[in-house]
């Protein structure tokens, strides 16, 4: 039957059918899941001209398989690009772009604000192999291309991560390209439903799929999607035997099963989130509060000509420090004290002393990551639960702390 429309079918339409017909696995209406470490050849010939790049085909489970190649391919679609690439981790994924693309003596330019491990990996293990790592303040655009001269890649995280500060990712990724760098934006917290780094200039982009893209918090992943001949350089060079970060057929299964709800989860993640971020900037014992989504909150602006809603995250700070921060998160019943995020619980955790403490005492406050500020991942509890719980915990904190 002759299709009636050439519109472009929409994300949760591609995330369930892109790639895969029932009709090639015996009617199987999911994708059946390959549980092999090796692939048998037909011929010596055949395993020859596979292995020469002449002619496609598996060869050993930590390079590729058909679950993860499936994957794969919806992940970049969703992205908008050409290829991608999933392993076992979002560290995984970033560390085999960055030993892929790097060398003794090349420099990276990187944001100051950046998930804990990422800031490890870039400050403590690149540069024991003669990357040199310089953090500039990513807001400051005359600072990034003064510091992006000569340098090999740009990277930064929007929204980052831990107080969401959202960066311009088409006027970096401008100066990344005329500096002649290649640009890397992880896009883990708003997602290809929110974002699409790709269609604003970036070269490659990278997610933690433990998080939203999986959706459940019963697994560990991690995606880089990019131009076809990079993700062909990280997948024989940074996984095959750089990192070797090869993700489990299961794990890539439960992605893939993921995918199928995100849409739905993202936009009902950041509608709950909005709800919050207003019951939270009206409330007097709050010193500060980022939210993209939110009119008035730093980023705003910026975040309005690039994502399409908030995001499931909010940061803030209460009136009373650390000690009132410790009361509200003590306090919460819903709300679960744990790190991650993009989980359908509601997750609460601080940063200074969890996901951050990779940083030093110093490093933190030089970096603007407090220690009184407060992550909060918003679940897919319904919103009247998580307002209830939230105010509540607000007013279990004591009086004399919350000044």
């Amino acid at each position: 039957m002759q299709r009636k429309s050439n519109r472009r079918q929409g994300p949760s339409t591609r995330a369930i059918h892109l790639g895969y017909d029932p009709a090639t696995a015996n009617g199987a209406l999911t994708p059946p899941v390959y549980m092999t470490s090796t692939y048998a050849f037909e011929s010596v010939e055949q395993g020859t001209e596979i292995f020469e790049g002449k002619r496609e085909g598996y060869i050993y489970g930590r390079t590729k398989n058909p679950t993860q190649g499936l994957l794969e391919e919806r992940v970049a679609d969703l992205e908008g690009a050409e290829a991608g690439l999933v392993v076992s981790s979002g560290m995984g994924a970033i560390s085999a772009t960055l030993w892929t693309l790097l060398k003794a003596g090349d420099r990276v330019v990187a944001d100051k604000i950046l998930y804990g491990n990422t800031f490890a990996l870039l400050t403590k293990g690149l540069t024991k192999f003669g990357v040199s790592v310089e953090l500039v303040d990513f807001g400051d655009l005359q600072a990034v291309a003064r510091a992006a001269a000569g340098a090999r890649v740009v990277y930064f995280e929007t929204p980052a991560n831990p107080n969401l500060r959202v960066i311009d990712i088409a006027a970096v990724t401008g100066i990344a390209r005329r500096a002649g760098a290649l640009s890397i934006v992880d896009n883990t917290f708003a997602t290809p439903i929110l974002q699409r780094p790709l269609e604003l200039g970036a070269d490659l982009v990278v997610h933690s799929a433990t998080k939203y893209l999986g959706g459940h918090g019963d697994l560990l992943a991690g995606v880089v999607v990019g131009k076809a001949a990079d993700i062909h350089a990280i997948r024989m060079n940074g996984l095959r035997y750089l990192t070797g970060a090869a993700v489990s057929p299961l794990t890539a299964f439960l992605v893939l099963r993921g995918l199928k709800t995100l849409e739905l989860r993202v936009l009902q993640h950041s509608r709950s989130a909005l709800a919050i971020a207003e019951l939270l900037a009206e409330h007097p014992g709050i010193a500060s509060l980022s939210y993209p989504g939110l009119p008035g909150s730093p980023g705003h602006a910026v975040a309005k000509g690039q994502m399409s809603a908030g995001g499931g995250l909010i940061a803030f700070e209460l009136k009373g420090g650390y000690q009132a921060g410790v009361a509200f998160m003590n306090a919460l019943e819903i709300a679960s004290r744990a790190v991650s995020l993009g989980d359908a619980e509601t997750l609460v955790q601080h940063p200074a002393s969890m996901t951050h403490a990779a940083y030093g005492a110093e490093e933190r406050l030089r970096h603007g990551i407090s220690d009184s500020l407060i992550r909060l991942s918003v679940g897919l509890e319904n919103i009247e639960d998580l307002i209830d719980d939230i105010e509540a915990a607000l007013s279990a904190v004591p009086s004399e702390v919350a000044r």
